[in-house]
């Protein structure tokens, strides 16, 4: 293991603490750390993420009937852009299975590029689907009735496991690894379904990079054992490193959170740790950082248990020194 390992843990709780400190309504900067204060990087948490909290609000928000959940954790995660939704919310109030259609829906897609404004999150792009159509919105639509005719919601449905759901949603074209496994966490979080984040896990382009950075010989280890590894020792590893983490109102790093963090940890150790090479050969962290306002007070899934931990933590006043 690498130097790149503490800054892992480092990293999970001073990026951990700077979301507390904005929840708290805490002024700015929250953080001494100079890459962390200039950069933009995801939370410790993957739910707590600003368009991850965007889509469990849309998912319980709304008809709970299983075919109308899917559908809306689909339709904003493909887009993944907050405003895409709130124009498809603003024309057809309730959008639900049976409401779906889409030549109408693309219709409003494409008033909004006719307009100027973009419909996709530079996040992560789902490829376009082969449907035929002249526009990749729409190819995401024919993509979204497609799995919604075929079955998906049954199928997600009798999963009984997550990698069942992952498997599933991976047999649908244009929905590599990577994205499956994205839109199985997403169901996860719904009434639909309800798997244990310890249960399966794969790591992504960027994840693969940061675990070769903190582990340059795993000694025949794969990257989902090392992020397992983490999981099970997470406590043991902020303790021997001297760190106070502060996790999500008593809820520990899952798969998912680990997985994320070696990503961002990747990135860290661009600037933080130049010397050592991940995978890909990136040398720059490209987005900035940039408050857009207070964040909303947060929203889990209901099943977690944890919301109304975080708002009696929210409605103490914060202790200043």
């Amino acid at each position: 293991m690498s130097e790149v390992l503490s800054s892992y843990w480092y990293f999970a709780a001073e990026r951990q603490h700077v979301y507390h400190a904005r929840l708290r309504g805490e002024p700015g900067p929250w953080t001494d750390d100079p890459v962390i204060s200039r950069f933009r990087f995801t939370n410790a948490y993957r739910a707590a993420d600003r368009v991850s909290q965007d889509l469990i609000r849309v998912a319980y928000e709304g008809s709970q009937n299983a075919a109308d959940v899917v559908l809306r954790v689909m339709l904003f995660r493909f887009f993944n852009k907050p405003s895409t939704w709130e124009a498809l919310e603003s024309r057809f109030d309730e959008i639900t299975a049976d409401s779906f259609d889409v030549d109408t829906f693309s219709g409003v897609l494409d008033l909004l590029l006719a307009r100027g404004e973009r419909v996709y999150s530079a996040a992560y792009i789902v490829p376009p689907p082969p449907f035929g159509a002249a526009r990749k919105h729409r190819n995401h639509l024919l993509l979204i009735e497609h799995m919604m005719r075929s079955g998906v919601v049954a199928q997600v449905e009798a999963a009984k496991s997550l990698r069942e759901v992952f498997e599933t949603i991976a047999s649908y074209p244009s929905l590599g690894p990577f994205l499956s496994y994205q839109l199985a966490i997403d169901l996860n979080y719904t009434s639909v379904i309800d798997f244990d984040e310890n249960d399966f896990v794969v790591p992504g382009p960027g994840a693969r990079s940061g675990v070769a950075k903190c582990f340059p010989d795993l000694n025949g280890a794969s990257a989902e054992d090392v992020i397992r590894w983490m999981v099970d020792t997470q406590e043991d590893q902020f303790d021997q490193n001297g760190i106070q983490f502060s996790d999500l109102f008593g809820r520990a790093l899952t798969l998912i959170d680990c997985q994320n963090l070696f990503c961002e940890t990747d990135k860290y150790a661009r600037v933080m740790h130049p010397h050592i090479r991940g995978v890909g050969g990136r040398s720059r962290i490209k987005q900035q950082f940039a408050p857009h306002g207070l964040p909303a007070t947060p929203f889990f899934p209901p099943k977690w248990g944890i919301n109304e931990r975080a708002s009696a933590d929210l409605a103490e006043p914060a202790v200043t020194a």
